[in-house]
């Protein structure tokens, strides 16, 4: 989650908030605001990382899981909800897999970039809090299949692709609350650029295949050129 190191200074960050028990609209986004500010810092903790996702995304991730009972694989990922979190990946045998297997791709991509698995703390209590579990955990896949890179004009374009492919709400709040900032972060930052690749982005993403539901650790083995092409549409041209 590249976008989410702009700042690198330390904070203090005050306790966590608890999201209370059918919060409004209002409550949610602030909740999600403040801790958007705390990811900015430390994009991989756990605990911000799924309360960010709780606070905007909960309704949407509901909203999935009676999409999920509609059909086959969705039926089956919410009755098996196999996980990735960081504990239960064995980087080593992955990247043991033949080169160019998804596998082998993903292992060496975290091994090159320094990062770590998305942790979970807590188990998900229902079907909605598994999917924003599940969404969390297979973010950097994205990245992979599409082939957006992870510095911040990469995961704007991430972001822009979940939002046409997902409709996701935290992709939405992170587009608006980093624009600002992305002049002092991208060189010769060029608006006109920016918003044409974003929207290259969203319409990809909206003409790929629904990723959501998708059985990612089925996959190690396969092909990482092979799995893109079967996943998202063809790069549009931006210029």
């Amino acid at each position: 989650m590249a976008f989410m190191q702009l700042q690198t200074s330390a904070n203090n960050w005050p306790p966590l908030p608890t999201l209370p028990e059918n919060p409004s609209l209002l409550t949610r986004l602030r909740i999600g605001l403040q801790t958007l500010q705390v990811l900015k810092v430390e994009p991989t903790n756990p605990a911000w990382g799924a309360l960010f996702y709780d606070s905007v995304e909960l309704g949407r991730c509901a909203d999935m899981a009676r999409q999920f009972s509609r059909h086959t694989e969705g039926r089956r990922l919410l009755a098996d909800k196999p996980s990735l979190s960081g504990g239960e990946l064995d980087l080593d045998a992955l990247e043991k897999l033949p080169e160019g297997t998804f596998g082998h791709t993903f292992a060496r991509y975290y091994r090159e970039k320094g990062l770590q698995p998305i942790l979970t703390l807590s188990p998900p209590k229902n079907d909605a809090e598994y999917i924003a579990k599940r969404l969390r955990e297979t973010h950097d896949f994205i990245h992979l299949v599409t082939g957006y890179g992870t510095d911040v004009m990469g995961e704007m374009e991430v972001q822009a692709f979940a939002l046409g492919n997902l409709h996701l709400r935290t992709s939405l709040v992170i587009l608006l609350n980093t624009a600002r900032e992305l002049p002092q972060h991208i060189p010769d930052f060029d608006t006109g650029v920016y918003l044409r690749r974003l929207w290259a982005a969203f319409r990809r993403g909206a003409d790929s295949r629904q990723l959501a539901s998708f059985r990612w650790e089925d996959h190690w083995e396969t092909p990482m050129k092979l799995l893109g092409e079967q996943l998202v549409a063809p790069a549009e041209e931006w210029n």
